[in-house]
């Protein structure tokens, strides 16, 4: 039967990258794990055992440590992703693509007599800001195209009322019982995303060229400012899952999904995954103690599986993406 290589990609994964800034006596920190994934004119590493096209995993993790020293951007990770793919894609001929997912952990200042110390810090909880960046070469290596996504992963969020779930399908198959009031927990993680955007290749020789004046974007790196859009998107999340009184999950996460969207014009899409995270009343009617009706429910037994996965895509009408 005959068959050909359908596609391909490939790079290296869980580069771990810790840099530190000084400026003076105040030093700042970024912990990033990154992925660097290629793709291109790489078919004759696969169908012919020929790696003469083959740029080595190991140098990839070489150039993304050597960029995280002398970028610029180094402490943005959407800026310091696109300038490591911008790159990677000028540097080579035969590269078509790269993508670069960066996990930057929560670091933030120790706080000493209510000021943010200069050069301490604690790790804020174990969520994740994620970054989603793509340079295509595609059309050519004086037209290259930029995407960004970001979000979060691993906000680990519960409730112990304003939660509800009735009215669903019952059948021979139910045994869940309906309830209007239950613990809401779950781990939140959103992906929201900007329009594309073209990029000025870089002209030095050593194509390690990568500035604001080459982000051909409405707003420029401005429209998409890491921070301040992941923070806005961190603070829409637990403000609506605090204060809705929730149906469902479902309409829940589509609340988040508008109020994002509504209050960051620079993001098109946001995609919310948000699995049930389950506590279920222990009965101790046993020994004559009600703690399975809502009211008296107070001791429950955490679940980790199985568990409801929801997910959903809210747009913004007549955005690009």
């Amino acid at each position: 039967m005959a068959s050909y290589l359908a596609e391909s990609t490939y790079g290296k994964d869980k580069v771990r990258v810790f840099r530190v800034v000084r400026e003076d006596k105040v030093h700042h920190i970024v912990e990033y794990n990154v992925q660097v994934l290629l793709e291109g004119e790489l078919d004759t590493s696969y169908t012919q055992a020929d790696n003469g096209v083959v740029v080595a995993t190991d140098s990839i993790k070489n150039i993304t440590y050597y960029l995280a020293k002398i970028s610029p951007h180094v402490l943005s990770a959407e800026r310091f992703g696109l300038h490591l793919a911008t790159h990677l894609v000028s540097k080579y001929a035969h590269i078509r693509k790269a993508l670069v997912t960066i996990e930057q952990l929560r670091w933030t200042r120790i706080a000493v007599d209510g000021k943010p110390h200069d050069h301490s810090f604690l790790r804020d909880g174990e969520e994740k800001r994620v970054v989603k960046v793509q340079v295509d070469a595609s059309r050519g290596k004086d037209q290259l195209v930029g995407s960004v996504s970001a979000g979060i992963n691993d906000l680990l969020v519960l409730k112990t009322t304003g939660s509800a779930f009735e009215g669903f399908i019952r059948d021979e198959y139910t045994t869940l019982p309906q309830v209007d009031d239950r613990i809401f927990s779950t781990s939140v993680d959103v992906l929201y995303t900007f329009a594309p955007f073209e990029i000025t290749a870089p002209s030095d020789e050593k194509r390690l060229e990568f500035d604001e004046k080459q982000i051909q974007a409405p707003g420029r790196l401005g429209a998409w400012e890491g921070l301040k859009v992941s923070e806005s998107a961190r603070e829409i999340t637990l403000s609506v899952f605090a204060t809705d009184e929730s149906a469902s999950v479902q309409a829940t996460l589509y609340k988040m999904g508008q109020r994002l969207i509504s209050q960051n014009g620079a993001v098109n899409r946001a995609t919310y995954t948000l699995p049930n995270k389950h506590y279920i009343p222990v009965d101790l009617k046993f020994i004559g103690i009600d703690n399975t009706s809502p009211a008296l429910a107070e001791v429950f037994a955490p679940v980790s599986a199985p568990s409801g996965l929801i997910a959903a895509t809210v747009a913004r009408v007549g955005a690009s993406c």
